[in-house]
Protein backbone atom coordinates (compact mmCIF):
# COMPACT_ATOMS: atom_id res chain seq x y z
CA UNK A 1 0.00 0.00 0.00
CA UNK A 2 1.45 3.42 -1.06
CA UNK A 3 1.56 6.64 1.33
CA UNK A 4 1.92 8.60 -1.77
CA UNK A 5 -1.58 10.95 -2.95
CA UNK A 6 -0.46 12.80 -6.05
CA UNK A 7 2.36 14.12 -7.74
CA UNK A 8 1.96 17.41 -9.55
CA UNK A 9 4.59 18.66 -11.92
CA UNK A 10 5.63 22.56 -11.27
CA UNK A 11 7.17 24.82 -14.19
CA UNK A 12 9.67 26.96 -12.35
CA UNK A 13 11.23 28.34 -15.40
CA UNK A 14 12.81 27.43 -18.94
CA UNK A 15 16.43 27.71 -20.46
CA UNK A 16 17.64 27.44 -24.34
CA UNK A 17 20.97 25.65 -24.96
CA UNK A 18 22.68 23.09 -27.41
CA UNK A 19 21.46 20.49 -28.03
CA UNK A 20 24.83 18.77 -27.61
CA UNK A 21 24.86 19.36 -23.26
CA UNK A 22 21.57 17.26 -23.35
CA UNK A 23 23.08 14.66 -25.71
CA UNK A 24 26.28 13.53 -25.71
CA UNK A 25 27.79 13.15 -29.03
CA UNK A 26 25.46 15.46 -30.95
CA UNK A 27 27.00 18.04 -33.34
CA UNK A 28 26.44 21.71 -32.35
CA UNK A 29 23.77 23.77 -33.61
CA UNK A 30 20.31 23.06 -32.44
CA UNK A 31 19.16 24.89 -29.65
CA UNK A 32 16.63 23.23 -27.16
CA UNK A 33 14.33 24.71 -25.25
CA UNK A 34 14.29 23.39 -22.09
CA UNK A 35 11.68 23.43 -18.65
CA UNK A 36 13.38 23.55 -15.38
CA UNK A 37 10.99 21.33 -13.30
CA UNK A 38 10.50 20.98 -9.66
CA UNK A 39 7.48 18.09 -8.35
CA UNK A 40 5.40 18.35 -5.41
CA UNK A 41 4.66 14.79 -3.97
CA UNK A 42 1.48 14.67 -1.14
CA UNK A 43 2.17 12.12 1.06
CA UNK A 44 0.06 10.38 3.93
CA UNK A 45 2.93 11.94 6.43
CA UNK A 46 3.85 15.23 4.44
CA UNK A 47 4.68 16.99 1.55
CA UNK A 48 7.46 16.70 -0.50
CA UNK A 49 9.40 18.44 -3.18
CA UNK A 50 12.09 17.03 -5.76
CA UNK A 51 13.92 19.44 -7.43
CA UNK A 52 13.20 23.28 -6.42
CA UNK A 53 14.66 24.64 -10.13
CA UNK A 54 16.81 28.01 -9.52
CA UNK A 55 17.60 30.78 -7.30
CA UNK A 56 15.35 33.80 -8.55
CA UNK A 57 17.79 36.42 -7.00
CA UNK A 58 20.36 35.31 -8.77
CA UNK A 59 18.45 35.92 -12.01
CA UNK A 60 16.76 39.31 -10.89
CA UNK A 61 19.43 41.33 -9.94
CA UNK A 62 21.51 42.01 -12.74
CA UNK A 63 25.00 42.52 -10.54
CA UNK A 64 24.08 38.83 -9.69
CA UNK A 65 23.10 37.56 -13.10
CA UNK A 66 26.33 38.49 -14.38
CA UNK A 67 28.64 37.27 -12.00
CA UNK A 68 26.75 33.22 -12.35
CA UNK A 69 25.43 33.40 -16.05
CA UNK A 70 28.40 35.30 -18.08
CA UNK A 71 28.95 34.35 -21.39
CA UNK A 72 31.88 32.37 -21.30
CA UNK A 73 29.76 29.40 -19.16
CA UNK A 74 26.02 29.81 -20.35
CA UNK A 75 26.76 31.50 -24.27
CA UNK A 76 23.24 30.95 -24.75
CA UNK A 77 22.19 33.26 -21.93
CA UNK A 78 21.05 32.55 -18.40
CA UNK A 79 17.53 30.38 -17.86
CA UNK A 80 14.23 32.55 -17.92
CA UNK A 81 12.50 32.66 -14.53
CA UNK A 82 9.69 35.61 -13.52
CA UNK A 83 8.63 36.37 -9.97
CA UNK A 84 5.38 34.55 -10.99
CA UNK A 85 7.56 31.14 -11.94
CA UNK A 86 9.13 31.32 -8.14
CA UNK A 87 8.02 27.85 -6.12
CA UNK A 88 6.51 29.77 -3.27
CA UNK A 89 3.74 31.66 -5.45
CA UNK A 90 3.19 28.85 -7.37
CA UNK A 91 2.71 26.31 -4.51
CA UNK A 92 0.48 29.39 -3.09
CA UNK A 93 -1.89 28.10 -5.79
CA UNK A 94 -2.69 25.27 -3.84
CA UNK A 95 -2.93 26.64 -0.35
CA UNK A 96 0.95 25.80 0.25
CA UNK A 97 3.36 27.93 1.58
CA UNK A 98 7.35 27.08 2.24
CA UNK A 99 6.47 26.23 5.67
CA UNK A 100 4.61 23.13 4.50
CA UNK A 101 7.16 21.27 2.59
CA UNK A 102 8.28 18.80 5.24
CA UNK A 103 11.39 17.57 2.91
CA UNK A 104 13.31 18.07 -0.50
CA UNK A 105 14.78 15.38 -2.28
CA UNK A 106 17.56 16.93 -4.50
CA UNK A 107 18.04 14.85 -7.52
CA UNK A 108 21.66 16.63 -7.71
CA UNK A 109 22.93 20.09 -6.85
CA UNK A 110 23.50 21.99 -10.34
CA UNK A 111 22.44 25.48 -10.18
CA UNK A 112 18.76 24.79 -12.06
CA UNK A 113 17.81 21.77 -9.27
CA UNK A 114 19.32 23.04 -5.81
CA UNK A 115 19.08 27.08 -6.29
CA UNK A 116 15.42 27.70 -5.01
CA UNK A 117 16.40 26.18 -1.44
CA UNK A 118 16.66 29.84 -0.49
CA UNK A 119 12.89 29.73 -0.27
CA UNK A 120 12.65 26.95 1.84
CA UNK A 121 14.66 28.15 4.74
CA UNK A 122 14.64 24.88 7.65
CA UNK A 123 13.46 22.13 5.36
CA UNK A 124 14.76 18.97 5.85
CA UNK A 125 17.18 18.46 2.67
CA UNK A 126 18.05 14.78 1.47
CA UNK A 127 21.27 14.74 -1.02
CA UNK A 128 23.47 11.71 -1.56
CA UNK A 129 26.93 12.06 -0.13
CA UNK A 130 28.56 11.47 -2.94
CA UNK A 131 27.02 14.81 -4.57
CA UNK A 132 27.79 16.71 -1.75
CA UNK A 133 31.56 15.91 -2.28
CA UNK A 134 31.35 16.67 -6.00
CA UNK A 135 29.28 20.23 -5.28
CA UNK A 136 31.56 21.15 -3.13
CA UNK A 137 34.39 20.63 -5.52
CA UNK A 138 32.48 22.15 -8.52
CA UNK A 139 33.66 18.96 -10.34
CA UNK A 140 32.04 20.98 -13.23
CA UNK A 141 31.11 24.28 -13.36
CA UNK A 142 27.10 23.98 -12.56
CA UNK A 143 27.42 24.62 -8.99
CA UNK A 144 26.91 27.71 -7.04
CA UNK A 145 28.00 27.26 -3.72
CA UNK A 146 25.13 29.96 -2.31
CA UNK A 147 22.77 27.92 -3.47
CA UNK A 148 23.34 25.76 -0.49
CA UNK A 149 24.28 27.37 2.17
CA UNK A 150 21.40 28.39 3.49
CA UNK A 151 20.44 27.41 7.08
CA UNK A 152 18.55 23.66 6.09
CA UNK A 153 18.83 20.39 8.01
CA UNK A 154 20.65 18.00 5.46
CA UNK A 155 20.62 14.50 5.96
CA UNK A 156 23.23 12.63 3.75
CA UNK A 157 23.75 8.89 2.95
CA UNK A 158 24.68 6.65 -0.21
CA UNK A 159 21.52 3.82 0.10
CA UNK A 160 18.42 3.46 -2.22
CA UNK A 161 15.43 3.76 0.48
CA UNK A 162 12.37 4.33 0.84
CA UNK A 163 11.32 8.14 2.54
CA UNK A 164 8.04 6.48 2.96
CA UNK A 165 5.95 3.60 1.75
CA UNK A 166 5.34 4.39 -2.04
CA UNK A 167 8.78 7.00 -2.33
CA UNK A 168 11.78 5.40 -2.82
CA UNK A 169 15.30 6.91 -3.73
CA UNK A 170 16.96 5.44 -7.14
CA UNK A 171 20.97 6.24 -7.83
CA UNK A 172 21.74 6.89 -10.97
CA UNK A 173 24.97 8.41 -10.97
CA UNK A 174 26.64 9.57 -14.60
CA UNK A 175 25.67 12.88 -15.07
CA UNK A 176 26.89 13.69 -11.89
CA UNK A 177 28.54 11.59 -8.82
CA UNK A 178 25.55 11.26 -6.79
CA UNK A 179 22.58 12.17 -9.22
CA UNK A 180 19.45 10.56 -7.81
CA UNK A 181 16.00 9.65 -9.29
CA UNK A 182 12.85 8.69 -7.66
CA UNK A 183 10.25 6.33 -7.94
CA UNK A 184 6.65 6.67 -7.31
CA UNK A 185 3.99 4.57 -7.06
CA UNK A 186 0.79 5.92 -6.98
CA UNK A 187 -2.53 5.14 -5.30
CA UNK A 188 -4.27 4.86 -8.89
CA UNK A 189 -2.43 3.91 -11.76
CA UNK A 190 0.91 3.73 -13.74
CA UNK A 191 3.99 4.34 -10.94
CA UNK A 192 6.21 6.78 -12.21
CA UNK A 193 9.79 7.35 -12.40
CA UNK A 194 11.14 10.74 -12.37
CA UNK A 195 14.55 10.16 -13.80
CA UNK A 196 16.10 13.86 -13.13
CA UNK A 197 18.98 14.60 -15.54
CA UNK A 198 20.21 11.03 -15.92
CA UNK A 199 17.69 11.67 -18.70
CA UNK A 200 17.25 14.97 -19.96
CA UNK A 201 15.05 14.09 -23.22
CA UNK A 202 12.72 10.77 -24.18
CA UNK A 203 15.89 10.77 -26.87
CA UNK A 204 18.21 10.06 -24.27
CA UNK A 205 16.00 6.76 -23.00
CA UNK A 206 15.15 5.76 -26.45
CA UNK A 207 18.65 5.53 -28.16
CA UNK A 208 20.37 5.27 -25.00
CA UNK A 209 22.28 8.72 -25.36
CA UNK A 210 24.61 9.92 -22.09
CA UNK A 211 24.01 13.01 -21.01
CA UNK A 212 26.10 15.64 -22.76
CA UNK A 213 27.88 17.11 -19.25
CA UNK A 214 29.39 14.12 -17.07
CA UNK A 215 31.06 13.27 -13.83
CA UNK A 216 34.29 12.92 -14.58
CA UNK A 217 33.60 12.20 -18.40
CA UNK A 218 31.92 8.47 -16.84
CA UNK A 219 29.82 8.00 -19.90
CA UNK A 220 29.77 4.30 -18.83
CA UNK A 221 27.64 5.35 -15.51
CA UNK A 222 25.51 7.69 -17.30
CA UNK A 223 24.23 4.71 -19.83
CA UNK A 224 24.36 2.01 -17.08
CA UNK A 225 22.05 4.88 -15.06
CA UNK A 226 20.11 5.18 -18.31
CA UNK A 227 19.79 1.02 -18.78
CA UNK A 228 18.59 0.70 -14.69
CA UNK A 229 15.71 3.17 -15.19
CA UNK A 230 14.65 1.35 -18.28
CA UNK A 231 15.40 -1.99 -16.46
CA UNK A 232 12.98 -0.76 -13.36
CA UNK A 233 10.38 1.04 -15.61
CA UNK A 234 9.15 -2.06 -17.40
CA UNK A 235 10.01 -4.00 -14.46
CA UNK A 236 7.00 -1.99 -12.33
CA UNK A 237 5.49 -1.08 -15.74
CA UNK A 238 5.83 2.63 -14.49
CA UNK A 239 6.09 5.43 -16.45
CA UNK A 240 9.76 7.09 -17.12
CA UNK A 241 10.07 10.47 -16.88
CA UNK A 242 12.43 12.81 -18.66
CA UNK A 243 13.33 16.00 -17.03
CA UNK A 244 14.10 18.82 -19.56
CA UNK A 245 11.78 17.46 -22.30
CA UNK A 246 9.20 20.53 -23.37
CA UNK A 247 7.62 17.49 -25.55
CA UNK A 248 6.81 16.00 -22.75
CA UNK A 249 5.77 18.52 -20.61
CA UNK A 250 2.93 19.48 -23.19
CA UNK A 251 1.89 15.82 -23.55
CA UNK A 252 1.27 16.06 -19.62
CA UNK A 253 -0.58 19.32 -19.78
CA UNK A 254 -2.48 17.63 -22.57
CA UNK A 255 -3.17 14.44 -20.38
CA UNK A 256 -4.90 16.79 -18.20
CA UNK A 257 -2.38 15.97 -15.96
CA UNK A 258 -2.48 18.39 -12.61
CA UNK A 259 0.26 20.45 -13.50
CA UNK A 260 1.62 24.15 -12.35
CA UNK A 261 2.78 27.12 -14.21
CA UNK A 262 2.67 30.45 -13.85
CA UNK A 263 1.56 30.79 -17.89
CA UNK A 264 0.61 28.11 -20.89
CA UNK A 265 4.58 27.14 -22.34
Amino acid sequence: MTDVRKVVPILTGRHRYDSCLSLRGRARGTVLEAPILAYLIETAHGRVLYDVGCDYNKLASPELRDAHYGPEGFPFGPPEMTEDDRLPQLLSRLGIGPRDIDAIVLGHLHFDHAGGLAEFAGAEIHCHADEWLAAHENADGAYFATDFAGDHRWRFDREERALCSGLRFMSTPGHTAGHRSLVIELPAGRPIVLAGDAADLHENLEREIAPGILWREREDLALASIRRLKSVAEAERAELWPNHDLGHWRALVARGWPTLAARPW
